[in-house]
Order: structure tokens, then C-alpha cells, then sequence
């Protein structure tokens, strides 16, 4: 079966499913192989639980006609989605970064969904699977798309690019993460990069922070010729913005270059490094024609509910809910926005990092070192990684475990303040929240 004619059944079926636990009646089922499973075996059982074809790459599994022999199950998906996105006239924004790209993208997507049918990557889809199943969800009815893009190593924006085709890009700027799979900082500039090296190709336009020295020579160095600069106070900038309040919501006042009229708004994110996620929204926002008041009402209705700059009050504390992810540079921000709060109490809880292969050990000690000079009545670091470092930091508090952290949590109970929870998303760290 050719792409064209597979097309044809999709437009007829326009449901994807990838999990038998949640097949939709009448989709087509997408038989992906993982290091564990092999989703052909799935097919039947895809079929009985309603999809109407199942899209597989092992012949042993072709027992009836609405089974539909591939060469590769993953390809195909991925070559669909790009046929599909050829077929589309929606302007599409793609969007990478080393932190701050699933923030950004809900900002993007509340501001646009003032005055668009805005469809947005939902959760994590953000991979090679992801991508194009969130292009595959993309309907007639739809306005705009905003895509994120996640990598961990080098060439996989390149594929992601190929597939989701933006004819808008944006990098919310490059640090420290995944550094086992990208080889060093200069491979994770080098991956994510690889959406300027698109928008070069496609005639695209890219909005740039123009306080990143490392976006600033990214983008020049490639010769982009449609650029929108955005960020603090610069002569380069489109929009420019400061931050009015940080108690512990975040307040900015922004404005656009050929206007002396400020605009003001309070948004319900926490940490100055939301500062660029907020101007990037607005700048892709007036990009695309908003309103200053429709662009301050998507920004300000965004209540974050990811795990990712998010206030959370118990009974006994406020908690600063970062645990999403973390690599060194998001650590290191977030830590100096919790020396910036003004608060009696302070506590951080800090999780390992994830990913950081022979720079491991290093920059672990690099982010305890950081915390370690923030004035804290605790400093407590969960972890295999973080707890090596004990022998040299007997003013700090280590655990192995989050289970470890939550003991002590129960035997000695923090009240009245303010408490920092960042790690990696493998540690969990949400499990500490009821303790607290």
C-alpha cells in the first residue's frame, strides 16, 4: 500500500491509536515496536477492541484484510504525518529548546487561542512518535498548530523539522542537558540548531532571544534572513519586557518597538526565567496580528498544571513544584529565583539529574556548590548522584531515595515556608507534595 492510498483510509479514519488499553472505535491502529513489546502481537486484539485497520510490519500477524502490511510501522507513521502536513495550509509554529519549551508552547498556545483554533503538542508528544501523531490530530477546523520538539541527540529536530514542516521556529535557548546523547554542550547547540538550518532552507521566520549570545550566533552564523527579535531592553528587539513583581507570581510589563505605550500583565507562573518563555508568547502573538489585550488575557489566563514553575500551597507550606525535568542550567535558575523570593522560610529539595552521562559526578557537585551558597534553613539533595557528594558537604542533608526523604519528612515536618522541589522527572519527586 502506497502513502497516497494509506492517506486515503486515514482521511476516512482520521483517529490514530497506538495502545490497545486505549484504542478509539474506528481508528486506525499503529502496531510500534518498543524495547520491551512488539505491538504486532496486538493486532487482533486492536481489531476486536474496535480499531477499523491495524498497521503492522510483521507478516505473521496479517491474519485478515484489514490488517495492512508495511516494510516499517514507525516510518510509515512518521511518513503519514508528513504527507499529512503536506496537505495542510495552517501556518505551523516548531518549537525546541534546552529549557522552557513546554512552557512556552502552553503560552503560545493560550495567547493564539484568543482569536485562533490553535492546536498544541499535548503532554510530552514531543519525539519522533509524538510529532507526527500530534500532526495526525490536526483537522480541517484547525487555525494554527504549535509543535514542540524534543531531542536528545543530534539529527532528530533535522527528522522532526522534515515532518512537522514549521514555517515558524523558535529555540528557547540552549544549556546543559541530555549531554550523554548530544556530546557535550557544543552538540546540544549543534541539535538544536538544526530548526534555524530548517527555517534557513524553507524561508522561514524564526523569533530569537536577543539576550542569548548562543541564539544571537546560532542564527547569524546560518544567515537567517527572517528574524523577530524579542527579550529584555535591546535596539534588536520587536518586543521588549521587564519584570515588574516576582512575589511569588510573576508581573511584566512589555512593549513594542515602534510604540511608547507599556503594557502590563500578571501572569501565574513563578521565576524570573519564565521572563523570556512570557516574551517569546507575546512576540509570536503579535507576529501573528493579537491584540495587546487578547495577548495579555492568554498570557495571564495560563495556570500552569504541568509540574513546571508551579505554586502549590498545602495546609503548611507554599511549594515551588519544578519537578517536572531538570538539567543544570534549569537547576541553577531555579535556584537563584528562590534567593530572589522574599520569605522568612526557605527550603530547596533538589533530585538527581538525569542523563548526564561521564559529566555526571561534575555538575552535580557544580548545582550543590550553587545551593550551597543560597542562604536556606535546609538544603536537602535526593539521589544516587547527589548522595556520592556527602563526604564533602556535612552541612547539607542527603538521601538515597525519595522514600528516604519522605521518612525523615514524617518524622520532622517543615511548616511555614517556602519550599523548592526540582529534579529529574525519573525521581518522582512528587511523592514528597503530601508530605509537605
Amino acid at each position: 500500500m502506497t502513502i497516497e492510498q494509506l492517506y486515503a483510509t486515514y482521511l476516512q479514519h482520521p483517529v490514530i491509536s497506538t495502545d490497545t488499553r486505549k484504542i478509539a472505535p474506528g481508528s486506525l491502529f499503529f502496531a510500534l515496536k518498543g524495547d520491551k513489546f512488539d505491538a504486532n502481537t496486538f493486532a487482533q486484539q486492536a481489531l476486536e477492541a474496535g480499531a477499523v485497520y491495524v498497521i503492522i510490519d510483521n507478516s505473521a500477524y496479517q491474519t485478515q484484510e484489514r490488517c495492512i502490511l508495511v516494510e516499517d510501522v514507525l516510518t510509515t507513521l512518521q511518513d503519514l504525518a508528513r504527507h499529512h502536513r503536506r496537505h495542510l495550509s495552517i501556518p505551523v509554529i516548531g518549537l525546541t529548546g534546552t529549557n522552557g519549551k513546554t512552557t512556552t508552547k502552553e503560552l503560545i498556545n493560550a495567547v493564539l487561542s484568543q482569536q485562533f483554533n490553535t492546536l498544541a503538542t499535548q503532554g510530552n508528544l514531543n519525539n519522533h512518535i509524538g510529532v507526527p501523531l500530534t500532526l495526525l490530530s490536526i483537522r480541517p477546523e484547525h487555525e494554527i498548530a504549535v509543535i514542540e520538539m524534543g531531542a536528545n541527540h543530534q539529527k532528530e529536530i533535522e527528522l522532526l523539522c522534515s515532518i512537522a514542516q514549521p514555517t515558524y521556529g523558535l529555540i528557547t535557548n540552549v544549556g546543559k542537558a541530555h549531554l550523554e546523547g548530544f556530546g557535550g554542550v557544543e552538540g546540544v547547540k549543534k541539535g538544536k540548531g538544526e530548526l534555524y538550518d530548517y527555517l534557513k532552507a524553507s524561508g522561514g521566520l524564526a523569533f530569537v532571544n536577543s539576550g542569548s549570545l548562543d541564539l544571537i550566533q546560532m542564527q547569524e552564523s546560518r544567515g537567517l534572513e527572517n528574524v523577530v527579535y524579542y527579550g529584555k531592553l535591546s535596539f534588536l528587539n520587536k518586543i521588549s519586557g521587564h519584570i515588574t513583581e516576582n512575589a511569588p507570581y510573576l508581573a511584566v510589563s512589555w512593549c513594542v518597538a515602534e510604540s511608547n505605550e507599556e503594557q502590563q500583565v500578571t501572569t501565574q507562573l513563578t521565576g524570573e526565567y519564565n521572563l523570556d518563555n512570557v516574551l517569546a508568547a507575546i512576540c509570536v502573538g503579535h507576529a501573528l496580528e493579537l491584540s495587546a489585550q487578547q495577548i495579555n488575557a492568554g498570557i495571564a489566563g495560563y495556570q500552569p498544571k504541568n509540574n513546571r514553575s508551579q505554586i502549590v500551597k498545602t495546609t503548611s507550606n507554599t511549594l515551588i513544584c519544578d519537578y517536572y525535568n531538570a538539567n543544570p542550567s534549569s537547576m541553577v535558575v531555579a535556584i537563584d529565583n528562590l534567593h530572589k523570593m522574599q520569605a522568612e522560610h526557605k527550603v530547596m529539595i533538589l533530585g538527581d539529574m538525569f542523563e548526564m552521562g561521564p559529566e555526571a559526578a561534575a555538575e552535580h557537585e557544580a548545582v550543590l556548590k550553587v545551593a550551597l551558597q543560597v542562604p536556606a534553613d535546609a538544603h536537602i539533595f535526593v539521589g544516587e548522584e547527589f548522595y556520592l557528594q556527602q563526604p564533602n558537604y556535612p552541612q547539607a542533608t542527603f538521601y538515597r531515595s525519595a522514600e528516604e526523604a519522605i521518612a525523615d519528612l514524617q518524622a520532622n515536618a517543615i511548616t511555614n515556608t517556602i519550599v523548592l522541589i526540582k529534579g529529574s522527572r525519573g525521581m518522582a519527586l512528587e511523592r514528597l507534595v503530601p508530605y509537605l
